[in-house]
């Protein structure tokens, strides 16, 4: 039986997984494979909370795989050489994967494909993250998007369930081909030391299982009133999926098929979440066609405005969640526990870093990048240039959140504030939001926490958009 290698990436799941269904359908017999390389990453080789989800979710496969008869094979780099050398090793006859789009790996997977199919090898990539590659949702004029409403109605109009595929109960074993074994978990990706990820495993299981789990909780106990309650820091009304996503645990197809077989009574919840993922989709779309936007600004006006050189102290204060701001610094805290940020606060503390402070975009895009267990360089990218206003279709720059009336709205009792800045909880819950303005009760309650934030909110948002008119002026 002629051998083919699946190479696993960010697609780390068996059901639904077109690479793997294509060996089969071909008759072939795969040998699932994962090369860990993030050299060849580029300048954004993921960071350590992707590392240390990346290894549970190759654990969790490699006991998918083992439950049904096969196994994964890991390897370290360079990928295209231990290709070569793995399926001279097996006579595999193909090498199957699923596509990225972040640039370094669209031109790194390109010259693979050339090189081994020059080689004789029959090399095929397929669309396993996204509903649409980026490259199909044209303007009539054969453009890409660069408005996300007309791009989302454009492709949500085209978009038709596909036929999902369930993983099979039994694989052929990789030992009929000679595949080897590979090297340990730990020599791929060694366990954090200490264990500073044990707060993100309170929230997550990596991994399908763990994908299907969340997928299951949001369809039957969240999706309802999500429109509503997605942008409530206080209550858990996201789906938390998009680790999960980013990842490949499960596919986006399943997700958004799930979600339109709710049987719920919130047809307008449905339609919001699904209008998320169709963010998610713009995203990758944006960096497919701007690749050089995960280190500059979009709109070129921004070359000529005036950042402000970040002091390193407030920029250490901003990480560690200690600028006097209580939800930003809740939100900082939270990511700093969890790997993750929820998606209301993301934009809050975001405005916080790139108005307030005018500190350039790219000094939290690269924090979160390295904090965040959903570190996907599409989102990260348009997040952030779509809070600093320099993106696409982006919020105007003059749009200046303020904090203590964002925390006012979406974390009404102060809730996630005590949680994440729990030595505010015995404030009172109305002197929560800004405590600076009851000096008393802080220094009563909270003596160590900053008395003042860290620029006036008035004077930071002032010195923002005069340094928006000055851009605007050409001056």
């Amino acid at each position: 039986m002629a051998a083919a290698l699946v190479w696993f990436r960010d697609d780390l799941r068996l059901d639904d997984q077109p690479a793997l269904r294509a060996a089969l359908d071909r008759g072939w017999l795969p040998i699932p494979v994962y090369i860990h390389a993030p050299s060849e990453e580029g300048e954004w080789a993921p960071g350590a909370a992707s590392d240390a989800w990346r290894r549970r979710s190759l654990a969790a496969l490699a006991v998918e795989l083992e439950r049904r008869g096969s196994r994964l094979v890991l390897l370290h780099g360079p990928t295209l050489g231990t290709l070569q050398a793995l399926a001279a090793l097996t006579g595999a006859e193909a090498v199957l994967w699923t596509r990225r789009y972040e640039p370094a790996a669209e031109q790194r997977d390109a010259r693979i494909k050339r090189a081994l199919r020059e080689a004789g090898l029959h090399a095929e990539s397929f669309n396993g993250a996204l509903l649409f590659e980026p490259w199909d949702v044209a303007t009539k004029q054969g453009d890409p998007y660069r408005v996300y409403t007309p791009f989302w109605k454009a492709a949500r109009a085209a978009w038709r369930t596909p036929r999902l595929w369930d993983a099979p109960a039994r694989l052929p074993s990789p030992d009929e081909a000679g595949a080897p074994h590979g090297v340990e978990l730990d020599g791929v990706i060694a366990a954090p030391r200490p264990a500073w990820d044990a707060g993100f495993w309170q929230r997550f299981t990596p991994g399908e299982a763990g994908a299907r789990q969340a997928l299951a909780k949001f369809v039957g106990q969240v999706l309802d009133g999500y429109a509503d309650a997605r942008d409530r820091a206080d209550l858990e009304g996201t789906s938390r999926l998009s680790p999960h996503l980013h990842f490949g645990e499960v596919s986006v197809a399943r997700v958004a098929a799930g979600v339109l077989a709710a049987t719920g009574d919130d047809p307008a919840g449905r339609e919001r979440f699904l209008a998320e993922l169709g963010w998610r989709e713009f995203a990758h779309h944006v960096l497919h066609h701007h690749p050089h936007a995960v280190d500059q600004d979009l709109d070129p006006r921004f070359a000529g405005f005036e950042w402000s050189p970040p002091s390193p102290a407030r920029l250490e204060a901003w990480r560690r969640g200690r600028t006097g701001v209580p939800i930003v610094d809740a939100g900082m805290r939270e990511l700093w526990h969890t790997g993750w940020m929820h998606n209301r606060v993301r934009m809050i503390v975001a405005s916080w870093l790139t108005k307030h402070l005018r500190v350039h975009w790219r000094h939290g895009a690269r924090w979160f990048w390295d904090t965040l267990v959903d570190a996907d360089l599409a989102n990260n990218t348009q997040g952030w240039q779509w809070t600093a206003g320099t993106g696409v279709d982006a919020a105007p720059y003059f749009r200046v959140f303020n904090p203590v009336l964002q925390a006012r709205r979406f974390d009404p009792d102060g809730a996630y504030i005590a949680r994440w800045v729990p030595e505010l909880a015995a404030l009172p819950a109305a002197a929560r939001f800004a405590p600076w303005e009851h000096p008393q009760l802080l220094r009563r309650f909270a003596p160590d926490y900053p008395s003042r934030p860290q620029v006036d909110l008035a004077a930071g948002r002032q010195a923002a958009l005069d340094a928006f008119a000055r851009l605007r002026e050409g001056r």
